[in-house]
């Protein structure tokens, strides 16, 4: 094959040299028979710190949601978990939003930014509505009007966007290898990189965070708030540093209202597509050059349309892995521990899990598997994730029963198993209501959700990102992260059951549904690898 040079355009304000932002030429024909990624660009790697900054504040955070609800609010084990499954739907509901907006009026890089001082602003409220001499005055409700009306806003307006835009950074063609002859550089293997590495920028952000913060907890809650603001302010300085090197795609103009409005009148028009076509196709047949969307746009939209089926799974996917943030701790409460660990603070192993086993995927196993002629394709990776999920929580459900069968106070109802004459005085703190099973049977949860977070989160992203449109790019990345919002919704009617004696019966449901999900995907879309 001819070399190819990979060529940019100037932008506006000084921005240096950009990728082409055309169609994405995976499937460009090459002579060479080695594919390998290519380098992670500089503004892609400020991207992925600025995004692991975001995510020590968000997890070093909300990770002391579940005991700052139940031991400084004094709220109950139901509501708390309540209040955090929809923290964590409005978290995700409004990635929609910061999608418009991105799309529509100010581009990615203003719209993580703005987005960015919101969500600053709401850590403050948080660390200053949690100060205990303001507690009974300002603490629950500054408390509800940060997480629902600043971080959730904040965090959904930068998840839509950032995630993309790092991967946008990636020449969008392939090339041979600059110093190694036969090899050619794969835009699709490269994006697939990128998508791992900020992944796992998520993790050590995370992993940080929750080692840090819960500790500090133990002081003042105000000061372990005022940390994840602090680092966040250090994230924001990155992100703005690099803006001269960044490729800002320009607004496209209102790219969802005009998705929706395609969709609606292909569907109102079904019967009129073309025979052997998709319904989609409608809005084409029927286009006189009067309407918003050319033909080319609805084509897109039917690749799109198709490769957002994969996404109705997610949900419940998202139900078990939010376990983490709230029921796996409220289990964690009442189980013995020693001093120095916090309940939340075993979601470091999750954390520390991604970030030790995604260099060793991306390094070794999945090149092995490439030379070895087997391609480990984005639908069966995700078929993994969620078989291993599936597993994580038969194990928590069995933990969780034994937990209830453990002395002194057994299911925490007050009621001995034994002796149904005596009843057990269950103590009214309750840092003191802990049962004779060790914390450390929660590990196995946890490096188990770790591990098929790699296969079924990672991988979704990367999926979302490669199988839509150009055009649809921050659409499908939101409609992606918004099922997740949906997961929190199935979690907060699970609330209404999250108190105990319940919680086996709750797991149970869940791995049940997990696995009827799981078969369920396996039969319907294995056979996108093909394509793909």
């Amino acid at each position: 094959m001819a070399e190819t040079t990979v060529t940019g355009e100037k932008l506006p304000n000084n921005q240096s040299e950009i990728p082409p932002m055309k169609e994405i030429a995976e499937d460009t024909p090459v002579d060479n028979n080695i594919q390998a990624p290519g380098p992670i660009p500089i503004p892609a790697w400020l991207i992925i710190v600025t995004e692991l900054c975001e995510r020590f504040s968000f997890y070093g955070a909300s990770m002391l949601f579940q005991r700052y609800m139940l031991f400084h609010l004094e709220l109950s084990k139901g509501s708390a978990t309540a209040i955090s499954r929809g923290f964590a739907f409005f978290s995700y509901i409004t990635t929609i939003f910061g999608a418009i907006v991105a799309d529509k009026w100010l581009g990615k890089f203003k719209t993580i930014l703005i987005f960015s001082i919101l969500y600053t602003a709401g850590l403050v409220l948080l660390t200053i509505s949690s100060i205990d001499s303001l507690k009974d005055n300002v603490g629950l409700p500054g408390f509800i009007v940060a997480l629902y009306c600043m971080i959730s806003w904040g965090t959904g307006g930068i998840k839509s966007n950032v995630s993309t835009f790092a991967a946008e950074q990636i020449p969008a063609e392939n090339y041979p290898h600059p110093t190694k002859s036969g090899v050619t550089i794969n835009h699709a293997i490269t994006v697939e990189r990128v998508f791992r590495y900020f992944y796992m920028s998520i993790n050590v952000g995370g992993m940080l965070g929750q080692a840090i913060t819960p500790a500090v907890s133990g002081k003042a809650w105000d000061l372990a708030f005022m940390i994840p603001a602090i680092v966040f302010v250090v994230g924001i300085i990155i992100f703005a540093l690099g803006r001269p090197k960044y490729y800002d795609r320009p607004p496209q103009g209102n790219i969802l209202g005009q998705t929706f409005r395609c969709i609606v009148f292909a569907f109102k028009n079904r019967r009129s597509h073309p025979p052997g076509t998709h319904w989609i196709q409608s809005a084409a047949a029927a286009n006189d050059g009067t309407h918003e969307w050319s033909n080319k746009f609805v084509n897109d939209l039917e690749r799109t349309y198709h490769a957002c089926k994969v996404f109705m799974v997610y949900p419940v996917y998202w139900a078990l892995y939010n376990n983490m943030n709230d029921n796996f701790i409220n289990m964690a409460v009442n189980m013995t521990r020693p001093s120095w660990l916090k309940p939340e603070q075993l979601s470091f192993v999750n954390s520390a899990v991604i970030v030790i086993f995604i260099p060793i995927l991306d390094l070794i196993i999945f090149p092995l598997l490439r030379k070895a002629g087997f391609k480990l394709g984005p639908i069966n990776r995700i078929i993994i994730g969620f078989t291993i999920v599936t597993f994580c929580f038969v194990y928590v459900t069995v933990l969780q029963h034994f937990l209830y069968k453990s002395p002194p106070y057994y299911d925490f109802t007050g009621k001995d198993p034994k002796d149904p004459n005596r009843i057990i005085q269950i103590p009214t703190n309750k840092e003191d209501v802990i049962n004779e099973i060790t914390i450390w049977t929660q590990l196995p949860a946890y490096i188990l959700i770790g591990i098929s977070e790699i296969f079924a989160s990672a991988t979704g992203l990367e999926f979302a990102f490669r199988s839509a449109a150009p055009e649809l790019k921050s659409v499908v990345m939101a409609l992606f992260l918004a099922t997740n919002a949906f997961g929190s919704l199935i979690g907060m009617i699970l609330a209404i059951w999250s108190n105990d004696p319940n919680f086996v019966y709750v797991y149970a449901a869940q791995a049940v549904a997990m696995f009827i999900m799981t078969i369920l995907f396996a039969w319907k879309f294995s056979y996108l690898d093909r394509t793909i």
